[in-house]
């Protein structure tokens, strides 16, 4: 347990579940998607559905795909300033089965017409949990440098990346595996101690039956 556990985050209020995790989930979600989208579908769960517009909760997350943090400012005129930088946003309640009460589902395309939908959730002091990216499961929250690798669900694969992690010297924190269905498509989510390399990135994405190589450091600039 750290002092920020005791006090909670250094954040504009009212709630450091509601508000900043919400923005730390919206900041997610844009490191995730590599830019700032230009649509945002926000669709609010449970209590997040209940007492989200009180607490600012569809602000703050849209706050976070502005790329804000959970101090900052600006945050209760994200809805205006999102208008102004041509992010059309569009959010709704409704249930997510099984999901945390503090779940959000973000769907989000950027100007190159990517699209990703997230969820995630969170789970007070500020900390949040990705639950699923583009309906495969994962369970991260963002805190260590992490690589999120959609692959075919073959052997050899994860002793592959594993390797190439070792051989450019990152220590592996925590690995986690999911597929869909057996020889269907797998996703691995393997967090670091340290920041990887841009070119060890690259490698890892042209690895024979990798589809998709995303990496996640909060603190990269």
């Amino acid at each position: 347990m750290t002092i920020f556990d005791i006090m909670g985050p250094v954040m504009v209020g009212p709630s450091s579940s509601h508000t900043a995790g919400a923005v730390r989930i919206g900041r997610t979600v844009r490191r995730l998607l590599g830019s700032q989208p230009i649509r945002a579908d926000i669709l609010l769960h449970g209590s997040f559905a209940a007492t989200g517009s009180g607490h600012g909760t569809d602000r703050a997350i849209v706050a976070g795909l502005l790329d804000m943090a959970p101090d900052d400012e600006r945050i209760p005129s994200s809805l205006w300033l999102a208008e102004k930088n041509g992010m059309a946003v569009t959010i709704r309640t409704g249930e997510i089965p099984g999901a945390h009460p503090n779940t959000t589902q973000l769907t989000v395309t950027n100007a190159d017409g990517r699209t990703l939908t997230v969820s995630a959730s969170s789970l007070g002091g500020g900390r949040i949990r990705v639950n699923a990216i583009d309906g495969m499961a994962a369970a991260f929250s963002g805190e260590l440098p992490t690589l999120i690798i959609r692959n075919e669900d073959r052997p050899g694969i994860l002793s592959e990346v594993t390797r190439a992690l070792s051989e450019n010297g990152a220590n592996i924190a925590t690995v986690q595996l999911y597929r869909d269905r057996r020889g269907g498509l797998a996703v691995m989510v393997i967090e670091c101690d340290g920041p990887l390399e841009t070119s060890l990135r690259a490698a890892l994405a042209a690895q024979d039956g990798v589809v998709r190589c995303t990496y996640l450091d909060m603190e990269e600039a």
